[in-house]
C-alpha cells in the first residue's frame, strides 16, 4: 500500500491528506483500549496527522491521543483546538497549557480556534503568535470560519488551515469558501467527511462502491480526497475501520463516478451559510 499523499501547509510542513479524527473518543472508558489501538493502527499506516480538541470529552480525547502517541510523538502531527470561550489572550495560553498536559507533550503542531465567538479575532491571533514564539505551538489556524470571517482576520495573519464540515451532503463550501481558501493558499481540513456514517446507505454511493469493489465509506472519503489541497480527518474507533479508511486513498474515482455523485448530491449554485456539527 503506497504512502498517503501529502498536503503542504503554508508554513512548509507536509501532512498526510488522510488523517485521524477523535471526536467522541474518551467518553466511554470501556472503549479506551480500542480507541488507542485504532489511532496506533492509523499511525502504522501513515495516517500521522491526529486531530483533537479540548472540547472533545472535556479533554478526555486528548488523553486518549497521548496514550496512542506515547513513544512516537516525533512521528505525529498533532492538531488541537481552543474553545471560543477561551479565545482571549489569557484564556488561549491557559487552555493551551492544559491541552499540553493532557497530550503529554511540549508542543502542539497546529492549534486552531474551534469556531468564532465574541473575542476579537485579532486578540486570538496575537495570543496564537505569542504561543508560536514561546514554542508551545508550531503554527495556528482556524475552524468553522466562512469567507466573511477570514476577511476579518488581522492583516498579515497566516492561518495554516480552515477546518470545516465538508462532505457529499455538505457541499456549501464549494461555492465561495474553497475558492477563497485557494486564493489565500490555505488548505482546508474536512471534518465528518462521511457525515458520521449517515451517507453510507445512499444508493448512489453504494452503486459507485460496488463498481470499485469498495465500501460506501471509502467512496465518500475518496470523493473528499480528490482535491489536492484538502485534508480529511475521519474518526475510526476500531482497527478494521481504520484500515478501511486508509484503503480509500487507493480509490480513483472516474469522471463517470463523479457525475453519478453530482447527480445524487448536487453542488451548490449559490452561497450557503457554513454548516457545523
Amino acid at each position: 500500500m503506497a504512502d498517503p499523499r501529502t498536503v503542504v501547509l503554508p508554513c512548509g510542513s507536509g501532512v498526510p491528506a488522510l488523517g485521524q479524527g477523535t471526536w467522541g473518543m474518551g467518553e466511554d472508558p470501556g472503549r479506551r483500549a480500542a480507541e488507542v489501538l485504532a489511532l496506533r493502527t492509523g499511525l502504522g499506516l501513515g495516517m500521522t496527522l491526529i486531530d483533537t480538541a479540548e472540547m472533545y470529552g472535556e479533554g478526555a480525547a486528548e488523553e486518549v491521543v497521548a496514550e496512542a502517541v506515547s513513544g512516537r510523538r516525533d512521528e505525529v502531527f498533532l492538531v488541537s483546538k481552543v474553545l471560543p470561550s477561551h479565545a482571549d489572550a489569557r484564556g488561549v495560553a491557559e487552555a493551551c497549557r492544559r491541552s499540553l498536559r493532557r497530550l503529554r507533550t511540549d508542543r502542539i503542531d497546529l492549534y486552531l480556534l474551534h469556531w468564532r465567538g465574541a473575542v476579537p479575532l485579532e486578540e486570538t491571533v496575537e495570543a496564537f503568535e505569542l504561543l508560536v514564539r514561546e514554542g508551545a505551538i508550531r503554527s495556528w489556524g482556524v475552524s468553522n470560519l466562512d469567507v466573511e470571517d477570514l476577511a476579518d482576520l488581522p492583516p498579515g495573519a497566516g492561518p495554516q488551515t480552515d477546518q470545516v464540515l465538508y462532505n457529499l451532503s455538505r457541499r456549501g463550501p464549494e461555492h465561495s469558501l474553497l475558492p477563497r481558501c485557494r486564493e489565500l493558499s490555505i488548505p482546508v481540513m474536512a471534518y465528518s467527511p462521511v457525515e458520521q456514517g449517515r451517507l453510507l446507505g445512499h444508493p448512489a454511493l453504494r452503486e459507485v462502491a460496488a463498481a470499485h469493489g469498495a465500501t460506501p465509506a471509502q467512496i465518500a472519503l475518496a470523493w473528499v480526497l480528490r482535491h489536492e489541497d484538502i485534508i480529511a480527518i475521519p474518526k475510526a474507533s476500531s482497527h478494521g475501520h481504520v484500515e478501511e479508511n486508509r484503503a480509500a486513498v487507493e480509490v480513483d474515482l472516474s469522471a463517470e463516478d463523479l457525475a453519478t455523485l453530482d447527480q445524487a448530491f448536487p453542488p451548490p449554485r449559490s452561497k450557503r451559510p457554513l454548516e457545523m456539527l
